[in-house]
């Protein structure tokens, strides 16, 4: 039996929630071991890789991973045409860059990051048992492993709604700076998009997993439409998917025996549950779920009531109104009847209906 190894803190997921764990923990002296299914930082990228400049929420992201300035936006509500706002902007980055960069940084903090090992189990002590045999006692476990968290369903806290995605990259005709939006009753409890990266595009779409058959087909009309219209080519580059938690925020920390476990990005529900926008969630709530495995170490009984508390000032206000209008067009959807324009407007950010009380 391999001998138990002990750690300040244990992070579960290497994306940009745990390495920003992993270097705010690691600076202030914890001796932290982090690790991440995934063989190389972020890959596979599973990202469409916006991120917008939202109030309060603005990321300094590395140079090394921009890719491109978005300066508007481009709502497209069924065959109606384009509705452009200039005050939605943010930044195509490259996602694996990105990962890369925050891991840099982790690894120098002092942190021990590993890639190609998977949490086999997580028993009720805090006990992990590592892929590689190893058995792993921490005081604090950081779960930012993603929507489907292991570290989360130790603790009860499980994304029960989820999106499910699809996307395509392919080659961008010209020149574009907007962020393209596509609504339709088609589209069940998501979106279409287009987002230019410098000489490519990601084309995409997300729907409740109920539409998730028809997934493929939306992706695929989307990206023909695009063709035809002459906006970007025809061959697809590369494919990425995954699942979005949608249902809002859970309750970002628990107890495994002596243990303290905090969640954060998308493990703990902070995903933006209408526009899917999840790295700024990410990057804040990690490095708040560090400096709080920090504050446990310093003595500080309430840190993970107070990491609670900050995610609720930060992201609180805009995810309790993104569940309660992503409710409100499912809603339409459950009583079999097709949304129309108004109520699909109610339900995109880029329209004053979605704002209002």
């Amino acid at each position: 039996m391999s001998k138990t190894q002990s750690h300040d803190v244990l992070i579960v997921g290497l994306g940009p929630a745990g390495c920003r764990a992993a270097a705010e923990a690691a600076v202030r002296g914890l001796k932290v071991l982090g690790i991440d299914r995934r063989r190389r930082p972020g890959e596979p990228v599973q990202c469409a890789e916006f991120v917008p400049a939202l109030l309060g929420q603005e990321l300094d992201t590395p140079i090394a991973a921009r890719r491109q300035r978005i300066t508007e936006m481009a709502t497209f509500v069924e065959d109606q045409s384009a509705e452009c706002r200039d005050d939605f902007r943010g930044q195509m980055i490259d996602r694996a860059e990105f990962d890369r960069q925050l891991l840099t940084e982790a690894c120098s903090n002092g942190a021990d990051c590993r890639f190609g090992i998977v949490l086999r189990a997580l028993d009720a002590n805090g006990i992990a048992l590592l892929s590689d045999g190893a058995l792993v006692k921490a005081r604090v476990i950081v779960g930012a492993d993603g929507p489907r968290s292991a570290v989360g369903a130790a603790i009860g806290q499980v994304n029960r709604q989820l999106v499910e995605t699809r996307q395509v990259t392919v080659s961008l005709s010209e020149p574009y700076n907007a962020t393209d939006i596509f609504l339709s009753a088609d589209l069940v409890g998501g979106y279409g998009w287009m987002f230019p990266k410098g000489a490519f595009a990601n084309i995409g779409a997300g729907v409740a997993p109920a539409a998730k058959a028809r997934l493929k087909r939306l992706v695929t009309d989307l990206h023909a439409r695009l063709v035809a219209e002459g906006r970007v080519g025809p061959e697809v580059i590369k494919h990425t998917g995954g699942a979005i938690p949608v249902g809002g925020m859970l309750k970002p920390f628990g107890h495994l025996g002596a243990a303290q476990v905090v969640l954060a990005g998308d493990a703990a529900g902070l995903t933006n549950p209408i526009t899917g926008a999840g790295i700024p969630a990410a990057v804040i709530s990690g490095g708040l779920a560090g400096q709080a495995a920090a504050a446990f170490f310093a003595g500080e009984t309430d840190a993970a009531e107070a990491y609670k508390e900050e995610l609720t000032d930060v992201f609180g206000g805009s995810l309790d109104r993104a569940v309660r209008r992503r409710r409100e067009i499912l809603a339409v959807h459950e009583d079999n009847q097709t949304p129309q324009l108004p109520e699909l407007r109610k339900a995109w950010i880029a329209y004053p209906e979605y704002w209002a009380a």
